[in-house]
């Protein structure tokens, strides 16, 4: 799986956005996800004179991208944990606050969208931090949610042709095995639907997407192995050979390589 969420410190997120290999990845999740994002929000309507309200932001795309439709008189609230990677892009009509969704309270004031992108499904407490993405919705406004499910499709190289393949999905089982052990929920994705409309949220819809293979998924592998090295490591589940022969095969650019599916869900506050 492929997640942007802040680090946690002691809470225990395996991915620290103090990483140089955090950008890099950013980089790679825009690209990749981006236009999925977008194309969900824009069909929903999101335009000129809207409140957003972007949750875990981790980058400066979805903020940026966000800001461009709501301007010249909306605004968007970026929080996150950790603003490393936001911070820089605040102003206009942007805002940048450091926020834990699961335990403070929404930022003031009613949102037109509220969107969180590979979030909730690292957070312990993903019941109330949705709680308190619903309560932020002004009276008819759009709920995107997006989030990853590793256990519907686990591959990194779906196509598992070969022992190169078959390194890079154990590799791939490692790091899942990683996640799980700090409170992720690796098939939350699929429960989306169902979670918005017990929330009370109408109009609900989704849909999935993953790249099956992309110069971008290479990216975000490289980085992610980087970031993950020392505890796949002292966990058992790799040695540093194999790592090391895992990242020349990614460099050749000859593995098909994937992501988990990012299945996007919506719905619209009554």
């Amino acid at each position: 799986m492929d997640e942007p969420y802040t680090d946690r410190g002691d809470r225990g997120y395996l991915l620290n956005n103090q990483q140089a290999e955090a950008g890099v990845r950013f980089g790679a999740l825009a690209e990749l996800f981006d236009p999925v994002t977008f194309r969900h929000l824009d069909r929903l309507g999101l335009g000129p004179g809207m409140r957003c309200w972007e949750v875990g932001a981790g980058g400066p795309s979805v903020p940026l991208g966000l800001a461009e439709r709501v301007t010249p008189t909306g605004t968007v609230i970026a929080t996150d944990l950790d603003t490393s990677w936001t911070r820089d892009v605040a102003g206009g009509a942007i805002e940048v606050l450091a926020h834990d969704v699961a335990a403070d309270p929404p930022p003031p004031g009613a949102f037109d969208f509220v969107h969180a992108r590979l979030v909730l499904v690292h957070v312990t407490d993903r019941a109330e931090a949705l709680r308190r993405m619903v309560g932020a919705l002004r009276p008819g406004g759009w709920l995107l949610l997006e989030d990853a499910d590793p256990l519907l499709q686990p591959l990194l190289c779906p196509d598992e042709s070969g022992p190169e393949q078959r390194l890079a999905n154990r590799l791939r089982s490692g790091f899942r095995t990683l996640m799980a052990a700090r409170g992720a929920d690796l098939a939350y994705g699929r429960t989306l639907p169902r979670v918005l409309r017990e929330a009370g949220l109408t109009e609900v819809g989704a849909d999935a997407y993953f790249p099956i293979t992309s110069p971008a998924c290479a990216v975000l592998e490289d980085a992610t192995v980087r970031q993950i090295r020392p505890r796949l490591v002292a966990e058992g589940l790799a040695t540093d050979e194999e790592i090391d022969h895992h990242l020349t095969n990614v460099a050749t650019g000859t593995l098909d390589l994937a992501t988990a599916p990012l299945i996007s869900t919506w719905g619209r506050r009554a």
